[in-house]
């Protein structure tokens, strides 16, 4: 870092249509910033069935299983949800975006715009967590003690400048569901059921889906921010053998929210809009406005 400032150039990811957008906004970028980890995954939690860690499937010699299945999901905490694959998760995101954070430090950046972060697997074994983005400041600002980070394009990034926001940092909301494939589910799916709602699916969908709204809220308000602008939301859903009952599955939902938190540092004064005056091409209609006018 310290040879990128002494060359006197600097790098970027962004298009020529961002670049212009942050110089508008008063910005000019100092640099391209990278963070990343390689993390080990272990123990993910969820080993048993969640259903049956959580509420006592299979208690009994010779039960047969639940009548109904529940959903566990990672924010809860019970046992048998995937609490510490979600705990390593934020860790390792979180991780890779302090690393580029302090690449902005370095380079005497306000904040990094246009992050993105991504996850892909390790030649050697893990996962790799990566935060890339574009560091930028304004020229006659101080340096702050912890510098913003957002995935806002630079087109967005001024805009929300301009209209009296910043931003304050990256927000991730995560979480893993699980539900133990019940007899309504196998009924609801199989071939003679016809065109009806799975109920414990949508269940699942939805209850992971909540969880991960719960966990990004608790962020935002972590960051001391006003709210959250949301640029991506993914969901992935996956199953695996029932480790507690043969014959049955656990399906596995994981979902995951990623924005950008802002504050509001000022409100601008919209003028109003001058009144258009407007002549009319037709010549009688305009020598009948000028007998009104006594012209």
């Amino acid at each position: 870092m310290a040879e990128i400032r002494r060359s006197g150039t600097w790098g970027s990811a962004l298009t020529a249509d961002e670049f212009t957008a942050i110089r508008s906004a008063g910005f000019e970028p100092v640099g391209q910033v990278l963070g990343a980890a390689v993390f080990n995954i272990g123990y993910v939690g969820g080993y048993g069935c969640p259903a049956a860690m959580a509420y006592g499937f299979g208690r009994y010699p010779g039960y047969a299983g639940p009548y109904r299945g529940v959903t566990a999901v990672s924010g809860a905490g019970t046992l048998g949800s995937y609490a510490p694959l979600v705990a390593t998760m934020y860790q390792a995101r979180r991780t890779a975006i302090g690393r580029m954070t302090a690449e902005c430090q370095e380079l005497g950046g306000n904040g990094v715009v246009g992050v993105t972060l991504s996850i892909g697997g390790f030649p050697a074994g893990g996962l790799e967590f990566k935060a890339i983005g574009t560091a930028v400041r304004a020229p006659s600002s101080t340096a702050l003690k912890s510098p913003f980070t957002s995935d806002l394009s630079g087109q967005d990034f001024a805009k929300l400048i301009l209209a009296g926001w910043v931003p304050v940092g990256l927000v991730l909301g995560i979480s893993i569901g699980a539900r133990h494939d019940d007899w309504q589910t196998v009924s609801q799916t199989r071939w003679g059921s016809g065109n009806t709602e799975v109920q414990g699916f949508t269940e699942l969908v939805n209850d992971t889906r909540h969880d991960a709204r719960r966990q990004l809220e608790r962020d935002v308000a972590a960051h001391g921010a006003d709210g959250v602008v949301v640029q991506r939301m993914d969901i992935r859903v996956g199953e695996h053998e029932c480790p507690v009952q043969e014959g049955r599955k656990d399906h596995v939902v994981e979902a995951t929210i990623i924005g950008t938190a802002i504050a509001q540092f000022g409100r601008r004064a919209v003028k109003a809009a001058p009144p258009l005056a407007i002549m009319s091409l037709d010549p009688q209609r305009r020598q009948a406005a000028r007998v009104r006018l006594g012209q």
